[in-house]
C-alpha cells in the first residue's frame, strides 16, 4: 500500500502540473472509484466542472486538493493501487483508469485503480490547529482540513509535527513500539515499509514495549523515522509490484536502499546475521535478531 513517500511524491507531482488549470470535462469509466462521494459520479462531476485546484495538499497518506469553491476539496486516497497520473490529452488509453478529468492546459488528471481500494470524493474542510493543515510547501494553504481526513495526526515531515506530545502518549503505551508507529491517529504516514526500516536503523525489536523506550531512545527512533522518510521521497518512494508510480507512471527507487522490509534471509547490513520476517497482525515485520532483540530493561 503507498504510504507517505508515495503520496508526497504524488502530491508534489500535481502541485507541479494541475494547480490553477480549469477541468473542462470529466469522463467517468467506473463509478466504483467514487464510491466515497455521496453524491455519486454525477454529482461529482458536476461540481468539479468548471473549477479549479487551488493547492496540493497532504496529511500522512491523504491527499487533498482544495477547488475554487469556499470551504470544499477534492480527496484522494490511493488505497492499496490507486495513481494519480498526469498524461497529454493524446496520450493513448489506459486500461485501469476509473476516471479522468480534462484540464484547459492540454493536460489529464487520471485517477487509475486496478484493485479499486483507492477513491475519489468532493469533502467538506473544517478548522484545523496550526498555520497550515497539511503539507504544502509551494502555496500557501488555510487551516482548514477535509472532514474525511481530520481524524488524521500529523506525520513526521510536517512542520507542525509535534514529537514532545507523541512521546507523552508513548510513555503509557504498554503495546510494542510498531504497533503505535502504524497508530494514525498518532502518528501519520510511516506504515510497514517504512516502520521496519526506522526500527533497524534505531536497533528496536519491533514488539518492543513502547513504555520501556527512553526520551533518548524515542528522539533517535523518531530521528531515524524522519530520516528514511525523507531518503524515501528523494527517491520517489517504494516499487515493489509495479501498482505504485509517480504522475508520469514511474517507479520509485528507494526498494534498492531497504535494509530490513523484503530483505528475508539476506545477511544484516550492520552485523551480517540473517534477517527474519515473522508474521504480525495480518501483515510481515522484518528484523534482524542479533541488532534487534527485545530488551528487558528500559532502553536509553
Amino acid at each position: 500500500m503507498p504510504e507517505l513517500p508515495e503520496a508526497e511524491t504524488v502530491r508534489r507531482g500535481l502541485a507541479e502540473t494541475v494547480l490553477n488549470s480549469e477541468i473542462q470535462s470529466i469522463e467517468v469509466f467506473d463509478s466504483r472509484c467514487l464510491k466515497k462521494h455521496a453524491g455519486g459520479e454525477h454529482d461529482f462531476a458536476a461540481i468539479m466542472r468548471g473549477k479549479k485546484f487551488l493547492a496540493a495538499v497532504r496529511r500522512g497518506k491523504f491527499i487533498w486538493l482544495p477547488i475554487d469553491v469556499e470551504g470544499f476539496a477534492m480527496v484522494m486516497h490511493l488505497g492499496m493501487s490507486g495513481q494519480a497520473l498526469v498524461r497529454t490529452q493524446d496520450y493513448e488509453h489506459e486500461k485501469q483508469v476509473r476516471l479522468q478529468m480534462n484540464l484547459d492546459n492540454g493536460l489529464q488528471l487520471r485517477f487509475s485503480d486496478q484493485r479499486l481500494f483507492g477513491s475519489l470524493m468532493i469533502d467538506q474542510l473544517e478548522p484545523t490547529e496550526g498555520s497550515a493543515a497539511g503539507f504544502s510547501p509551494e502555496t500557501k494553504t488555510a487551516t482548514e482540513i477535509p472532514l474525511s481526513v481530520s481524524h488524521i495526526a500529523r506525520d513526521p515531515l510536517d512542520p507542525e509535527f509535534n514529537l514532545a506530545k507523541v512521546r507523552k502518549k508513548l510513555k503509557n503505551r504498554t503495546a510494542g513500539i510498531k504497533h503505535a508507529l502504524l497508530d494514525q491517529q498518532l502518528v501519520s504516514g510511516i506504515g510497514n515499509i517504512y516502520a521496519d526500516e526506522s526500527l533497524w536503523r534505531a536497533r528496536v525489536h519491533f514488539n518492543q514495549p513502547a513504555d520501556s523506550l527512553s526520551t533518548k531512545k524515542l528522539n533517535e527512533l523518531f530521528a531515524h523515522v524522519t530520516e528514511v522518510l525523507a531518503e524515501a521521497v528523494a527517491q520517489g518512494g517504494t516499487t515493489f509490484d509495479q501498482q505504485y508510480k509517480n504522475i508520469n507512471g514511474q517507479s520509485g527507487y528507494f526498494a534498492q536502499n531497504l535494509n530490513a522490509y523484503g530483505q528475508t534471509g539476506k545477511p544484516c547490513n550492520r552485523c551480517g546475521r540473517l534477517i527474519q520476517r515473522q508474521s504480525w497482525q495480518n501483515r510481515g515485520s522484518h528484523f534482524c535478531p542479533s541488532c534487534q532483540r527485545i530488551r528487558k530493561q528500559k532502553l536509553k
